[in-house]
């Protein structure tokens, strides 16, 4: 992660991890690394969740359904394409607040209309098997889709994508498919022609 540190200028890093359970504990290991990464000079500009379906535990604690996505910049993100989705309450006049950054919330003058459509909030959620558009034999492939959301959310067409641990490639088919340019690293050989075969009808080069 020390090597990204350095390289990231005015876009974000996005760390989707999750903890392991080890002698009956959980290690809380994403939080430390994500602690970690401040000492590093990064700002933990958002907390995020995946929510997702993993295998059941086998004792006394509820089934996971998450993983953390944290996202790091250094200062403000110079790209914010938000998702966006439909408002519930579309319409609807209500007496409404802000906060400021200091995290104090003022009152607005008058009444708020609600509009159409709202920034998505930031628990993610992708039904079983979304996004994963082919066999890949890579033990956990996160869905295409929430590559494609988090490449969407923050960088443009014509951006450069790094993926230091490509895995099966969904990043790296992530910025294929959104006009990126992609750069990537993977050290398992099996890996490498996986990636290889998923972009293989790229027209920007890995």
């Amino acid at each position: 992660m020390e090597p990204c540190a350095r390289v990231e200028a005015g876009g974000v890093i996005v760390w989707v991890v999750g903890d392991a359970t080890k002698d009956g504990t959980e290690t809380g290991s994403s939080l430390q690394q994500a602690l970690h990464f401040k000492t590093l000079g990064l700002n933990l500009h958002d907390t995020m969740i995946y929510e997702t379906t993993k295998p059941p535990m086998n004792d006394n604690r509820y089934e996971p359904k998450f993983e953390y996505m944290y996202v790091f910049s250094k200062g403000p993100p110079q790209t914010w394409n938000p998702i966006k989705e439909s408002s519930v309450y579309a319409g609807t006049k209500t007496g409404a607040t802000y906060r400021y950054q200091n995290d104090e919330l003022k009152k607005r003058n008058g009444k708020a209309t609600i509009n159409d459509m709202k920034v998505r909030g930031n628990i993610w959620k992708y039904g079983s098997g979304n996004g994963k558009d082919d066999v890949t034999g890579h033990p956990a492939q996160f869905p295409l889709k929430l590559a494609m959301d988090h490449v969407t959310t923050w960088s443009n067409k014509g951006d450069i994508v790094l993926d230091p641990f490509m895995g099966s490639g969904t990043t790296a088919k992530a910025a294929q498919e959104l006009c990126r340019h992609y750069i990537g690293f993977e050290i398992n050989p099996e890996y490498v022609e996986i990636c290889q075969r998923r972009t293989a009808q790229a027209t920007l080069g890995i």
